[in-house]
């Protein structure tokens, strides 16, 4: 791989599948850059939630004086709805973003590759799903990678481009140099469990929903903490109920059990059971806060104000 790799022209056609919240941000972001972009989705009238949605957000960069009317119209027009899989054939860069299912994103690429060109590149936006094990059922796993994006696809600038055992170096290093060219910012990783950010962040939530568990503090002092103690855009508990518990919890469950069911990782029965009562966070109305109009904001436990300190004792060895 060489910095010297081009990007994708603007002229090739990229084709997102799923448009859902992620999804369709992908389908944003390509069509910014100049891309025309094919969106897919198998749920009846979910494209055109997904458009909708877009339409909206756009709106709102228009009223704010971020964007021209113009502008909005010209990404949006870019963006042409694929009823059928089937007719996905001029993509020459395909991002799926659809549920975090093994078995249905097989089953999806093996359709794809039928049906595009033998130099199209294939790409998961998978959270945490092995791009190698996927990449395995295609008859060119060559062409195959992980690009990853992060919510707010839009906004968020980091997109992790996962190498698979055989994926090819000139693959990777042309959808790296494609990223950066659509104004992200890319970094190379190999298809480990949770590659960087998901093996990183596991502990964030894990030990956010042990206390939780265990009764230490409430999910709005837990965030408190974290945002004004730690420097936290968000705390842990208002980042799931953004991500959607759904996808959290698969993603922890799947790490887990890639990395040999280790204790560190181990999924909560706390968020099972906002997952198990379709508590999902912003995107059903409700998570650890709820999100109704009108409703009652979160309630931080502040503890009382002490004396300042006379000396500070530190015992044992710091270390390095």
């Amino acid at each position: 791989m060489t910095d010297a790799t081009p990007a994708l022209p603007s002229t090739v056609p990229v084709a997102v599948i799923g448009a859902g919240t992620m999804g369709s941000g992908i389908a944003l972001v390509a069509a910014r850059a100049g891309h025309p972009v094919l969106l897919h989705d198998a749920a009846p009238g979910a494209i055109q939630r997904g458009l909708d949605g877009l339409r909206r957000d756009l709106d709102r960069l228009v009223d704010k004086g971020k964007l021209s009317a113009e502008a909005r119209d010209t990404q949006l027009g870019r963006i042409t709805p694929l009823p059928n899989i089937d007719d996905i054939g001029p993509a020459g860069f395909v991002v799926e973003a659809i549920v975090e299912d093994f078995g249905v994103k097989r089953d999806l690429f093996r359709r794809i590759e039928a049906a595009v060109a033998p130099d199209a590149i294939l790409s998961t936006n998978t959270s945490s799903l092995s791009v190698t094990a996927l990449a395995a059922v295609l008859e060119r796993p060559e062409r195959f990678l992980g690009v990853h994006f992060f919510n707010p696809a839009p906004i968020l600038p980091l997109v992790e481009i996962v190498s698979g055992h055989v994926t090819t170096p000139a693959v990777a290093a042309t959808a790296f140099a494609t990223c950066l060219a659509w104004g992200k910012t890319p970094v190379h990783c190999r298809s480990t469990p949770g590659f960087i950010v998901n093996r990183v962040a596991r502990p964030f939530y894990g030990e956010t929903l042990r206390l939780i568990a265990e009764g230490a503090a409430t999910p709005a002092t837990l965030d408190a903490i974290l945002r004004e103690a730690g420097g936290f855009r968000m705390g842990p508990c208002e980042l799931m109920d953004l991500i959607g518990h759904d996808v959290n919890y698969a993603v922890t469950r799947t790490v887990w059990e890639l990395l040999f069911q280790d204790p560190r990782y181990k999924p909560s029965l706390v968020q099972k059971e906002l997952v198990d009562s379709g508590q999902l966070g912003r995107k059903s109305g409700r998570g650890f806060y709820d999100y109704a109009k009108g409703a009652a904001p979160p309630v931080v436990d502040d503890a009382p104000a002490g004396p300042r300190p006379s000396r500070v004792v530190i015992e044992g060895d710091l270390g390095p």
